[in-house]
């Protein structure tokens, strides 16, 4: 089995990788950085990092992606992962519910949605349409968007890609003219810029995988095997990949810098200020180029929350969203946040107005007018409390949420929430709430025996503190 990464988590996933199952085709900056040779071959898997960096996509293999996404997941326990119910590669018979102004939302069944821009359909697409799509670009459980399809049918591989009543490209490496198989009948080879760089038996051997796979895929969709979609959608009628997806927690990505620290220069907090905006990632780049090992003092201890938080944010008089992350892979914003205060330590407090109308979960108190919202988050911290106050600054109750260890992002605050919780009530009473809903995510393999361990540990000292004081 081989690999082939990409993203910000490169250098440290190369290094975790590298012999177990083996990386390929990888870029010339990890080349340079190992000061190694990695074949140009075909993977079995490509790992790459998710558009927010948030985490990585895993696709290709079903056997590579799920030994890759165990490996990731062994990193720490706040690193959590989901296979994909529309993995790349999956065909449907899908139906069309929605039609927007540059494609169209697809029932795929099975609960899920995909978007077809209709530069991707050869025909008019409207409501109710039922047609075969195939999903080319996953979209990971915590984001916003739906996966990508295209009316015609392709295999894609990290080298080259078979499409379904394509031509033959004109663009491919030279040796493609003399390899000993052509692309399966009815299907035109795409070519990946890494073919240039690989050996006539690497070409031979991803060219008759793919071939294979797009056998696979005329006999799933072969006229009197498939049912016709009109009458069948939304259905699947084929799957020959697997994609998963893991999210990495502050905890695991100061896992992958300790891998990344056994390869090169790495800062404290290398991958947790990388995750932050694009230019926070550009400015860890200029500073380990401009240091040397012994000028970095390493540990998780030593992250400068202070210095990254005055050049990228937030600070005071800022706004920020909260992300509610499910155990489940689901994300959801509880509303923006105005930044009151932002201290060295990591501390953050924020305000939000509350919308009158229901009540305030484990609180059983109504929302009224005026009511505000004081949470205080701090960087790596496992909990954190939101009071509720009246219009009269009367305190209503206090809500601790217990999740994974708190991260406070540029323009986001973030966390996944274990489900149980610590309330305390006006009267001062002290409750620990939602445990059934934890042992229902273990039982879902949502949630691990460790992670599931150290909420319920977090949760025990929360009464034990909360219990008879003044928070």
């Amino acid at each position: 089995m081989t690999v082939q990464v990409r993203g910000i988590y490169a250098t440290a996933l190369t290094e975790l990788f590298r012999d177990d199952p083996g990386v390929v085709q990888a870029s010339k900056p990890i080349r340079e950085r190992f000061d190694a040779e990695f074949q140009p071959e075909q993977a079995d898997a490509v790992v790459s990092t998710t558009g927010d960096r948030q985490g990585v996509g895993i696709v290709g293999d079903a056997g590579t992606v799920a030994q890759v996404a165990d490996d990731l997941q062994s990193l720490g326990r706040d690193a959590l992962a989901w296979e994909d119910s529309t993995p790349r590669g999956a065909v449907f018979a899908g139906e069309v519910v929605d039609t927007l102004g540059s494609g169209a939302v697809v029932d795929l069944g099975e609960g899920s949605e995909g978007f077809l821009p209709y530069s991707n359909s050869p025909e008019r697409v409207d409501d109710g349409d039922n047609l075969r799509v195939q999903v080319t670009e996953p979209a990971p459980p915590w984001g916003d968007d739906r996966p990508v399809l295209d009316a015609t049918m392709r295999v894609q591989g990290s080298l080259a890609t078979l499409v379904r009543g394509g031509t033959a490209a004109t663009n491919g490496p030279a040796l493609a003219d003399i390899l000993p198989t052509d692309p399966r009948e009815g299907w035109g080879a795409r070519w990946d810029a890494a073919s240039d760089d690989a050996d006539l038996d690497a070409l031979s051997d991803a060219l008759d995988t793919l071939n294979e796979r797009a056998a696979a895929v005329d006999d799933a969709l072969a006229d009197g095997d498939a049912p016709d979609q009109a009458a069948v959608a939304p259905h699947r009628y084929f799957t020959d990949e697997a994609t998963t997806w893991v999210w990495f927690g502050r905890e695991s990505r100061f896992a992958l810098d300790e891998v990344r620290r056994e390869v090169t220069t790495t800062m404290p907090g290398h991958h947790r200020t990388k995750a932050g905006t694009n230019s926070a990632s550009g400015a860890v780049d200029l500073v380990e180029a401009l240091v040397d090992d012994g000028d970095v003092d390493t540990g998780e201890s030593d992250f400068p929350f202070d210095v990254v938080a005055r050049q990228f944010g937030p600070q005071a008089g800022d706004a920020v969203d909260i992300a509610h992350g499910k155990p489940d892979g689901r994300l959801f914003t509880l509303g923006e946040a105005a930044v009151d205060s932002v201290e060295a330590d990591g501390t953050v407090t924020l305000r939000r107005e509350m919308t009158p109308g229901g009540q305030y979960d484990g609180l059983g108190v109504d929302r009224q007018a005026g009511d505000v919202a004081i949470t205080k988050v701090t960087e790596g911290r496992w909990w954190y409390p939101t009071t509720y106050e009246g219009s009269d600054g009367e305190r209503r109750g206090t809500y601790v949420n217990v999740c994974t260890p708190v991260e406070v992002f540029p323009g986001e605050v973030r966390y996944v929430d274990l489900h149980v919780d610590v309330v305390k009530h006006a009267d001062g009473t002290v409750e620990r709430v939602d445990d059934d809903e934890l042992d229902d995510a273990v039982e879902a393999g949502h949630v691990s025996e460790a992670l599931a361990e150290k909420a319920r540990n977090v949760a025990a000292s929360l009464v034990h503190g909360l219990d008879g004081s003044e928070s």
